[in-house]
């Protein structure tokens, strides 16, 4: 038996593992699965090369099959409540100027820092449509 290699996919197996649940973003689970197949071929002395290649297979092998699982299983991105203001109306409350870094907007009652899509100066009074957030700062188009 070589209790060398058997140490080392222990951990493999153990830091991959703790990987995995500290993050449950399924990560490293075919690592830990692949190193305790590891851990198997090292306890019955099969060569450093097989147990390297098997690694590397198996590892490959399980992201390949649970691939689709994982996608469905993953959700996507929950919107924040800044998201729901994307599409609304706003109204300018202070000229856009991209150039001159100028230029706010209200939305929903809340006033932003506000930029021009397009660069175009955007008066006071006017409504613009909201076509997206960065940051703390809102995109406008005409």
């Amino acid at each position: 038996m070589d209790y060398g290699m058997l140490f080392f996919w222990l951990v493999i197996f153990a830091i991959t593992l703790v990987a995995e649940i500290l993050t449950a973003q399924m990560v490293s689970i075919w690592f830990t699965c692949a190193s305790a197949v590891c851990m198997i071929l090292a306890g019955v002395n099969a060569p450093r090369w097989i147990q390297f290649s098997v690694f590397v297979a198996v590892t490959a092998l399980l992201l390949i099959l649970t691939m689709p699982l994982v996608k469905k299983i993953k959700k996507a991105p929950e919107k924040t409540n800044v998201d729901i203001n994307i599409g609304k109306d706003a109204v300018v409350t202070e000229a856009i100027h991209n150039e001159h870094s100028k230029g706010r907007a209200t939305v929903g009652g809340v006033s932003w820092k506000a930029v021009s899509s397009d660069g175009s100066v955007i008066e006071k009074g006017e409504v613009v449509k909201v076509i997206d957030i960065d940051g703390a700062k809102l995109i406008v188009s005409k």
